[in-house]
């Protein structure tokens, strides 16, 4: 295949937040959403689809609310109008002409069997209703996109009719036209040549590519259409999606740009936050990260005693396609792992921690931070407690307060009228400065309950902590092992935090004993904010 490289400028374009609900098992919160959309954004990312607007309460109030984006566009996505139809007479689609977004994607189709058998209209209409929703949407002040759904089914059926679609799109204003493997069933060469002619045919039409895995190429069909001339490329992060899922972003992304050399609005130097991020999604949605993933997996770059391990001491380049910290991966050789300097020194330099590389106590924290990880705990996912972890190490944290005694009871029974009701009574007792403080509160579950109780003791002597809220709650049972198993087994929470001026911070807390993991990450929650604050003990 040759390479039509005509522009080398590849614009990424995130459907995570909506592909990637469909996956089976993942349901995204709006707090999930807002977390997410804000980490692609600050990762480069150049157009971010955050949903549906109008399809549920989650999409619409991730849409209701300013997600104060400084890199990315975001997008609203959604169907043409419906055949028969006036645009202004389209509630679902003036919900997305509606919606504050920078960009619409709309989706129609373009694979005639659809048309005239799932919709039952003319073929003409369907030109008709691709051209005026894009149109309608341009005319509003959106960037107006177009998904050609079915493309390259339409295209083997009815190449006319398919290439007829794309020029309606055009023709209303899209500025880009999307073409999309929707089935999954395509092959590279299919998708080259496919997307090859379609350039031949509209020279002038900026092309995009949407690749499902159905057939387990989405990758490779991604970067045969980048060949073929297609200038946006649609995926996901890990690779999330309904069926066997999207093209995945994360191998997607250094494939182009460190093997094929295309360049993106991603800095280069933020490559190395490949794996953070992928690890991020699945922390965030309680999902076992994947080892065996491409380039941010943790067994990628791990070498086993004997021969591989031998020749990747003497030089990695004879078992490595790249060099792993460019993805932040990390080398291990599973009989002695490397260390991870340079990982923990990037992270110090996000939270702001200013520190000589050549410090011998970064070696201590490396050891405490790998033990702690091997026992369960996520820092990744929880940025605030790996800056305390890090501060107590280095420069010492304020003895705020400390949590002394807790007790939480459950009472499950039935009111006067029949009704079953399950409350939860938690009692704390915070010491500070010497000091005693003692404090009981009713709850929604034990955890709200101890939460409340710790709070009100907290309050009496810092008051600003009033203002923290609790927006984001998960736990995760981890995998058994030869210490703790069955109903024994480790529990790991992920807390997350936010206050009246904005800001967010994450949590984790790992105990066998889910209160006392919570209550480790509640604590961190109310110490990283007091720390924030300034204040001073």
């Amino acid at each position: 295949m040759s390479d039509q490289r005509t522009n080398d400028l590849i614009i990424i374009f995130d459907t995570t937040l909506r592909d990637g609900g469909q996956t089976r098992g993942v349901d995204f919160s709006a707090a999930d959403k807002q977390f997410i959309a804000q980490a692609l954004d600050d990762f480069g990312i150049d157009y971010i689809e955050g949903g549906w607007p109008g399809a549920n309460p989650t999409d619409d109030m991730f849409f209701s609310k300013d997600q104060k984006l400084k890199n990315a566009k975001l997008v609203a996505f959604g169907m043409t109008r419906r055949g028969g139809r006036s645009v202004e007479n389209d509630p679902g689609l003036n919900a997305i002409l509606n919606a504050k977004t920078d960009a619409t994607c709309l989706v129609g189709k373009t694979w005639d069997f659809h048309v005239t058998t799932a919709l039952n209209i003319e073929l003409d209409e369907n030109l008709r209703m691709i051209t005026e929703s894009v149109a309608a949407a341009k005319a509003l002040g959106h960037e107006s996109m177009f998904d050609c759904e079915h493309y390259f089914d339409g295209y083997k059926a009815n190449p006319d009719y398919a290439l007829s679609c794309v020029q309606a799109a055009h023709q209303g204003g899209a500025s880009w036209v999307i073409l999309c493997d929707t089935n999954g069933g395509s092959l590279p060469d299919e998708v080259y040549e496919i997307v090859t002619a379609t350039k031949k045919a509209y020279p002038n039409v900026r092309l995009g590519i949407h690749c499902h895995n159905d057939s387990g190429v989405a990758v490779a069909n991604s970067l045969a259409a980048v060949k073929a001339g297609a200038r946006q490329v649609q995926g996901t992060l890990n690779g999330l999606g309904e069926r066997c899922g999207n093209a995945d972003l994360i191998t997607l992304i250094p494939a182009l740009m460190l093997k094929q050399g295309y360049q993106t609005n991603i800095p280069k130097d933020k490559l190395s936050r490949l794996k953070p991020l992928s690890k991020m999604l699945d922390e965030r949605l309680n999902r076992q990260s994947d080892a065996h993933a491409p380039y941010v997996g943790d067994a990628a770059f791990a070498h086993k005693g004997g021969l591989h391990a031998s020749a990747a001491q003497k030089d990695s380049r004879t078992y490595e396609h790249i060099v792993p910290e460019i993805v932040g991966n990390q080398r291990s050789y599973l009989i002695s792992d490397q260390t991870g300097r340079s990982n923990i020194l990037a992270r110090f330099k996000e939270v702001g921690i200013e520190i000589d590389s050549k410090d011998s106590r970064i070696e201590s924290l490396i050891s405490e931070v790998k033990h702690k990880e091997f026992s369960g705990w996520a820092f990744d996912s929880a940025e605030a407690s790996f800056e305390l972890l890090a501060r107590r190490r280095l420069d010492g944290v304020p003895d705020y307060f400390e949590i002394g005694r807790f007790r939480v009871m459950d009472e499950r029974r039935f009111n006067a009228r029949g009704e079953l009701v399950v409350e939860s009574e938690a009692t704390a007792s915070i010491l500070v400065n010497g000091k005693t403080h003692h404090e009981a509160a009713v709850g929604n579950g034990p955890v709200n309950a101890v939460d409340t109780a710790i709070r009100k003791a907290l309050s009496q002597v810092y008051p600003l902590l009033s203002d923290v809220e609790l927006i984001d709650y998960k736990v995760r049972i981890l995998p058994a092992n030869e210490q703790s198993s069955g109903t024994g087994a480790t529990t790991r929470v992920l807390i997350e935090f936010a206050d009246s001026k904005g800001q967010n911070w994450r949590t984790v807390g790992v105990s066998t004993n889910i209160i006392d993991a919570s209550v480790i990450a509640l604590s961190d929650g109310m110490c990283w904010k007091l720390l924030h604050a300034g204040v001073i003990v």
